[in-house]
């Protein structure tokens, strides 16, 4: 989220839901800053570089970028975004698949201290075992919710949410501020506590690593 003021519509999910939110944007600045009030995890919604091509918009990553290159970017990013806890890719099909850029990703996030959450746009993705190397906490994406803007697809990918995180204890949903998911997620996100289910903030689910960081006072990882 970011680019469109209509984004802001997302605000009036539960305080649980983390926002990612694309560097750069016209509307990346105030929209961290809200989030951040609402004590809602933030995290920079990094763009890299797609197996398709496709433009990945202001500041991304691409792979012909040096070492030097891809921490600057990502400096770049914190900085429009400083409230942000954590990082996790926008698109980025191509180049979360190569060493040399997910190695010098994760020792920035290292050094910053920051989670990196794995959207998985590609089965081959290296995001997760590289973040795991670098004692970066890490996560994966486990359902994109709106790959296709139908209600119908919407509340399919949904129940799939559901029963994975009755498997597995927990499960990470992604999904984009389009009008027709934020309004299934209204009703959707408010039933979930009837059905056994709880909505919790991402950090409260990162797993613990040997470099473990402390909280600050503000639910923060600290700097």
């Amino acid at each position: 989220m970011g680019n469109n003021h209509s984004d802001e519509l997302a605000f009036e999910l539960p305080t649980q839901v983390a926002f990612a939110i694309l560097p750069h944007t016209p509307h990346s600045s105030k929209f961290a800053k809200v989030a951040a009030q609402e004590q809602r995890d933030v995290l920079v919604h990094m763009p890299m570089e797609a197996l398709s091509g496709l433009s990945m918009g202001p500041g991304g990553i691409s792979s012909d970028m040096s070492e030097v290159i891809i921490k600057q970017r990502l400096q770049e990013a914190l900085r429009s975004v400083p409230q942000a806890i954590g990082f996790n890719n926008h698109m980025g099909s191509k180049l979360t698949q190569l060493t040399a850029p997910m190695q010098a990703t994760m020792e920035y996030l290292n050094y910053q201290q920051l989670f990196f959450l794995d959207s998985r746009t590609t089965r081959y993705s290296k995001a997760e075992n590289i973040a795991h190397q670098y004692g970066v906490p890490t996560m994966r994406r486990n359902v994109f919710l709106d790959h296709i803007q139908e209600t119908q697809h919407i509340d399919y990918q949904f129940r799939r949410l559901i029963r994975k995180a009755r498997k597995n204890g927990f499960a990470v949903g992604i999904a984009h501020p389009h009008k027709v998911t934020l309004q299934y997620l209204q009703v959707a996100l408010n039933a979930l506590e009837e059905q056994g289910i709880k909505l919790v903030p991402v950090r409260q689910k990162l797993p613990q690593t040997p470099n473990q960081w402390a909280w600050n006072r503000n639910g923060q990882l600290g700097r």
